[in-house]
């Protein structure tokens, strides 16, 4: 071969040396290498298979159809078992169908859980639902909404479950569940329509009566009527008869045979009024009402009418109205008179009787023997009203002398008014005394006078009401009920109707405005956190006499001021006050000689005589706090009108004697002392302004 390739000027061939092969042949090497090949790839796709096998992920599909599904999954997805599928973690689209539901299109994400499932519930296709009634044409409803009158062919509705209603004239409604299967799979629903109404028969004697039903006309007897279920008013109308009128359960299907109705001869009717209106009206004994009124009457006989009413002569007749007939009448009553004479004063006051003006000033009126109302009035005075009732043959007199608007608004105002816990209050009009304007304190040559009794001159022009006693301790309770007034030397002052001490001016104050609320009235002192920092002086609530309204009732008797509850001479006499006396000796340690009241302490309010003016106590048994701050007064020689004092201070005064006390200074009515916390002989009593 060598040879040949040398070139071409090479023409004989000579044969090589040849030696013969004894072994199999060797294998070329370019046969072995799509052996190669073919097993690498292999080895490749077992590798490619592991990797996906070892990571991929084990989806179920749950498919809820009734037909079978079909699944197309995007993606590498290897399928085993039913509906189930290896998938490597990703999203992936998913298409369901299945016969007799929408094709069902979703994205999934398979995530790296070993297992997972995915619930699908593809949506049905509507079914096709045929409905038909017996009778035909009734109104169809679903879910109370009407979808027409069946018959009703192929109504296309979505699987699920109805309200199935049907609804026809005169039968009974049909209601029942309607369960829609949907997947385009046809319905047929029949329904047999029950009647909703029975059979009635009845007549009459006599026969030919208007029959109504409910107000509608239905024939005349005798007659077989079907009337609805339910109740019914049945009528039956004749004329000159009585109508019959009764109420029928009627129940569908169930006839009722109601037989033979007798009906009765109808009354007269008589329509019946009066002048004057009112009167009083009997039929063959039997009282049937007053005027005006309609009267049934028997027909066809002889009936007795009376008519009466107080002041008039009574009215009696025979009455026969024919049966079925209608009358009207009027009657006019003749009045008995009775003399009313009338005194008036003033004698141009407009005089009514009844509402209706008969003249002015002084008459004699002639009237009805009843009852009347009898007014007089006259512009700027408060109008009287009384009410007269005349007797025949016996003249009456009133004599009316009206008021002016200011007199009748103070005969208003009571002379005395009680609180809800019993408290008496009087009424004071210092206004209209001779002692309007008087002189507080004591002149220098007063005996026992103190620096503080300054003379000084106030008015009084407000009316004003004062407690009869001082507080006891069962009324303080009502407020504080924890209260207790304490004892001395084995002496209780804390039985209940003792006054109530160990009471600040603050405490008597907030019991005032307590009781005032209570009652609706608008309290007389100002708090802020329970603390009094003033006071409203136009406000009618309860709160403490003034220093001025006290000493006003204490002393002020006729034209003279007293010096003493007693008088005007010292010692007392006789026991006219709780003080310190033999009685109380060896708990006071003071005497007022011979002097012996009977009380070792403080007594039970009202114990002793009232003052002058009605009221228990203001002398002694307690001191009593007031409403002023305490100060000095001054004398600048003008009256001081109503005075109340400053709003507030650190001391108030406290007027009167108490059981405690025994000395001339003290007993006295000028008296003055002052302080704010609680002792054992101050207590308190209230008072008001009447407007």
């Amino acid at each position: 071969m060598d040879e040949q390739r040398a070139g071409p000027a090479a023409q004989t061939i000579t044969p090589s040396k040849f030696t013969p092969l004894t072994g199999a042949p060797t294998p070329s090497g370019n046969k072995r290498r799509p052996l190669r090949i073919a097993l690498l790839l292999g080895i490749a796709l077992f590798a490619v298979a592991l990797v996906f096998l070892l990571g991929a992920r084990s989806l179920q599909l749950s498919i809820e159809t009734e037909s079978a599904a079909s699944t197309d999954m995007s993606g590498i997805a290897l399928p085993f078992g039913a509906n189930r599928y290896l998938l490597w973690p990703g999203e992936y689209e998913l298409r369901v169908t299945a016969a007799g539901y929408l094709p069902l299109h979703t994205r999934l994400t398979v995530n790296r859980d070993d297992s997972q499932t995915l619930t699908l519930s593809p949506e049905p296709l509507p079914g096709l639902v045929s409905i038909a009634s017996e009778p035909a044409g009734a109104v169809v409803m679903l879910d109370g909404k009407a979808v027409g009158n069946t018959p009703l062919t192929d109504l296309s509705l979505a699987a699920g479950d109805y309200q199935l209603s049907v609804h026809a004239p005169r039968f009974q409604n049909r209601t029942q569940t309607l369960s829609v299967k949907g997947r385009a799979l046809r319905q047929r629903v029949e329904l047999e329509l029950a009647p909703a109404w029975a059979e009635i028969t009845l007549d009459s004697v006599p026969s030919g009566a208007q029959i109504s039903v409910d107000g509608e006309t239905r024939g005349q007897t005798p007659a077989q009527l079907e009337l609805l279920e339910g109740e019914r008013e049945l009528s039956l109308q004749l004329p000159t008869y009585a109508p019959f009128v009764t109420t029928l359960a009627v129940i569908a299907g169930e006839p009722q045979d109601l037989g033979v109705v007798t009906l009765e001869t109808a009354p007269g009717e008589l329509l019946l009024d009066t002048q004057p209106a009112g009167a009083n009206v009997t039929l063959n004994g039997e009282f049937q009402g007053q005027t005006p009124l309609t009267l049934v009457v028997p027909p066809d006989r002889e009936n007795r009418l009376a008519v009466f009413k107080p002041g008039y002569e009574r009215h009696t007749e025979s009455l026969r109205l024919p049966a079925g007939s209608s009358e009207q009448r009027s009657l006019a009553l003749r009045a008995r008179l009775g003399e009313v004479r009338l005194r008036v004063n003033p004698e141009n006051a407009v005089v009514r009787v009844n509402g209706r003006e008969v003249g002015r000033g002084s008459r004699t009126l002639s009237l009805p023997a009843v009852a009347h109302n009898i007014e007089v009035s006259l512009e700027g005075h408060a109008t009287e009203r009384h009410r007269a009732t005349p007797r025949t043959g016996l003249a009456q007199q009133l004599d009316i002398t009206l008021l002016t608007q200011q007199q009748a608004r103070m005969a208003g105002i009571p002379a005395e008014i009680t609180t809800s816990l019993g408290q008496t209050l009087l009424l004071f009009r210092p206004g209209d005394s001779a002692l309007a304007d008087f002189s507080m304190g004591a002149s220098r040559r007063d005996p026992g006078r103190r620096a503080n009794e300054v003379l000084h001159p106030v008015g009084l022009r407000r009316m004003f009401y004062v407690q009869t006693t001082e507080v006891s301790n069962v009324q303080f309770r009502q407020f504080q009920g924890g209260h207790n007034s304490g004892q001395i030397d084995g002496q209780s002052l804390n039985r209940d109707h003792q006054p109530a001490v160990q009471v600040s001016w603050q405490q008597a104050a907030a019991f005032c405005n307590w009781l005032s609320r209570r009652e609706g009235l608008p309290p007389f002192y100002r708090e802020q956190r329970g603390i009094i920092t003033g006071f409203n002086p136009s406000a009618t609530g309860y709160r403490l006499p003034t220093e001025a309204e006290w000493a006003w009732v204490a002393r002020a008797s006729g034209t003279t001021l007293l010096k003493f509850p007693w008088g005007d001479s010292f010692p007392p006499t006789q026991p006219v006050e709780n003080y310190a006396d033999t009685s109380s000796a060896f708990v006071t340690g003071r005497v007022l000689n011979n002097y012996d009241d009977g009380e070792v302490v403080s007594a039970s309010v009202g114990s002793f005589p009232p003052n002058h003016n009605g009221l228990y106590d203001l002398g002694g048994n307690v001191a009593e706090w007031v409403h002023d701050v305490y100060g000095i007064p001054s004398d600048d020689g003008r009256p001081s009108i109503d005075p109340l004092g400053k709003a507030s201070g650190d001391n108030y005064v406290i007027r009167g004697a108490a059981w405690t006390r025994a000395k001339l200074s003290e007993v006295r009515l000028s008296h003055r002392d002052y302080g704010q916390a609680g002792r054992d002989d101050v207590g308190f009593r209230i008072a008001r302004y009447a407007e």
